[in-house]
This record gives C-alpha cells, sequence and structure tokens, in this order.
C-alpha cells in the first residue's frame, strides 16, 4: 500500500472511533444534567449526531492523511488526533445541554 492510500483504510476506522467518542461523552453529559424525555429520544438522537460527527472526522482523518502523509506520516497523525480533539469538543460543547438547561 503507498503513503498516500492509507487515508482511505484509517479513514473510516478513526471516524467511526470519534463518532461513537463524541456519542458516549455527549450522553454522560446528557445523563448528568437530566436532560431528554426518556432513553429511547436520547438513543436516537445520539445516533443521528454521531453518524454526522463520523462522517465528518472520516473525511478530515482521509483527506489529512491521504494528502500530507505522502510527506509526513508522523504530522498527518498529530494533526488528525488535534483534528479529531477539536470536533469531539466542539460537539459536546454545542450539544451538552439542548433544552438551555445549565447543570
Amino acid at each position: 500500500m503507498r503513503r498516500g492510500q492509507w487515508g482511505c483504510a484509517v479513514a473510516p476506522v478513526a471516524g467511526l472511533a470519534t463518532g461513537v467518542l463524541g456519542s458516549v461523552l455527549l450522553a454522560a453529559a446528557w445523563r448528568a444534567c437530566d436532560v431528554g424525555v426518556n432513553g429511547a429520544a436520547n438513543g436516537l438522537a445520539l445516533t443521528f449526531y454521531g453518524a454526522l460527527l463520523a462522517i465528518t472526522a472520516a473525511v478530515w482523518w482521509g483527506v489529512l492523511i491521504g494528502y500530507v502523509g505522502r510527506w509526513n506520516l508522523t504530522v498527518a497523525l498529530l494533526g488528525g488526533t488535534v483534528g479529531t480533539a477539536v470536533m469531539v469538543w466542539i460537539f459536546v460543547a454545542l450539544l451538552q445541554v439542548p433544552n438551555g438547561y445549565r447543570c
């Protein structure tokens, strides 16, 4: 496998891991703040939110490793990790309390 093709292998795995991590953190924040009507409603919302985060992260990882990784794989991996952390942080910060309640 050529260096530029690693993005195709890493992107789906990293995107899925990012989506799961973001959903787990958001679910914990919602549980701590008693947000939502019931578990089923929150689960459905987390499925859609997590899928959107996973797709965004997969594109980020794919482009970064596929393009930057051709020249420097270490920089691509560090950039992917930092970008993923920022995405998850924004995801949780924006959706932490959807009904406006501050806990």
